[in-house]
């Protein structure tokens, strides 16, 4: 992909959809990136409300979760993507930043056996779902469900992102949360911004992403309780770990701290009681 005339150009030389949004303003020279998640239901009832006037919000680029991609606005214009904000001692960061907006469902809560956004209605699988509290909790929160982000939005947004930077020479990639916190949560502990900024900012940090255990927490040989608990189990509240692989609710986990004599330490255990690294 390249970028023409501040439009994205796909790999086959035409421009990527584009749906003009009457939601935007004036002339825009842009130095941060800021993703979001949408809280809605599918990518194209996403768009369809960020062209409407009266939602009086808008971005830049929608990712759906195929990692298809439409544009709204073009990247020299202001898109009205972060509402009342600040940051670096700035306020009004719509008026120096690019938004891109995730097809995800965002914060979760638990119906029944399902979870279910509050905002759309829609249901979602254990296997969408991570659990987890948000950097923006108060102690003792306890976690909430938060809808996982596909692998291939991930990597589409990761490619557009490098573009970005290299053409706009933006100084940095934030997200919602961190310019409106307290008001917005998006886009939340499920997407991989350490990881994500690193690609971006081209430094040679691979590493997976951290949780720490919330309460004491039993690691197993597989994933499920019938498994039965290994060494050094349980973890004490405050231990780090990396995940390395998912089924549904419970976590591969490699332990990065040495508990009760135990290195090198890697199982299962249920993501319920882990919250991501600061």
């Amino acid at each position: 992909m390249k970028i023409h005339d501040h439009r994205l150009i796909a790999d086959d030389g035409h421009t990527v959809r584009y749906v003009e949004t009457p939601n935007q303003g004036g002339a825009l020279t842009p130095e941060y990136l800021v993703m979001h998640y949408t809280a809605g239901s599918s990518a194209e009832s996403s768009i369809a409300w960020l062209c409407n006037p009266a939602a009086r919000a808008s971005a830049h680029l929608v990712i759906g979760r195929d990692g298809s991609i439409t544009q709204l606005a073009a990247f020299n214009r202001i898109a009205w993507h972060a509402g009342q904000s600040q940051w670096a001692g700035r306020s009004g960061v719509n008026g120096f930043s690019i938004g891109i907006e995730l097809d995800n469902a965002g914060r979760l809560e638990r119906v029944g056996e399902r979870w279910r956004c509050a905002v759309s209605k829609r249901e979602y699988p254990d296997d969408e779902v991570l659990i987890a509290n948000h950097q923006h909790d108060r102690p003792g929160t306890m976690p909430s469900g938060w809808h996982e982000y596909s692998e291939a939005q991930i990597d589409v947004a990761g490619e557009v992102g490098v573009l970005l930077m290299q053409k706009y020479a933006l100084r940095d990639v934030l997200g919602h949360e961190d310019i409106a916190p307290g008001r917005k949560t998006d886009p939340g502990p499920a997407f991989p911004m350490r990881s994500f900024r690193a690609h971006l900012l081209g430094r040679a940090d691979d590493a997976l992403e951290q949780y720490v255990t919330c309460a004491e927490l039993n690691v197993r040989a597989g994933p499920g309780t019938e498994f039965a608990t290994l060494p050094g189990s349980p973890l004490p509240a405050g231990t780090r770990v990396e995940r390395l692989e998912q089924q549904g609710l419970w976590w591969k986990v490699d332990v990065l701290d040495t508990v009760s004599g135990v290195m090198d330490l890697v199982g299962w255990c249920h993501s319920r009681f882990l919250t991501r690294a600061a």
